[in-house]
């Protein structure tokens, strides 16, 4: 059985060269309006015949991705703050809907 140490350098012979990265959160913004979050993931980064493969291992959670730009428009409609913004699109789905809940319509 090879040690960690006797791996690296096979690898190393090979061409291959891996990193560990240090990471706190990983945001993956997925098609759909999905986004995953992982917090304090282990990411490494192997180097291969001129390619970069990231590997990502942890725990994560799935949210919606509400654009920037929405919450903008919802908080310049109702002058209500960021949270509030975010908390009304995510229970509504659009803009319009977050507009009027926040109005009481």
């Amino acid at each position: 059985m090879f040690g960690g140490k006797d791996m690296s350098k096979m690898m190393k012979q090979m061409g291959v060269d891996m990193e560990e990265l240090n990471a706190e959160k990983v945001e993956i913004t997925l098609s759909g309006g999905k986004k995953v979050v992982f917090n304090s993931p282990q990411i490494s980064k192997v180097k291969a015949q001129g390619q970069e493969i990231f590997q990502l291992q942890g725990k994560y959670t799935e949210e919606t991705a509400i654009p920037e730009e929405d919450i903008e428009i919802v908080m310049e409609k109702t002058d209500a703050s960021k949270e509030e913004a975010r908390k009304a699109l995510e229970s509504e789905g659009d803009v319009a809907g977050a507009v009027m809940k926040l109005q009481g319509l």
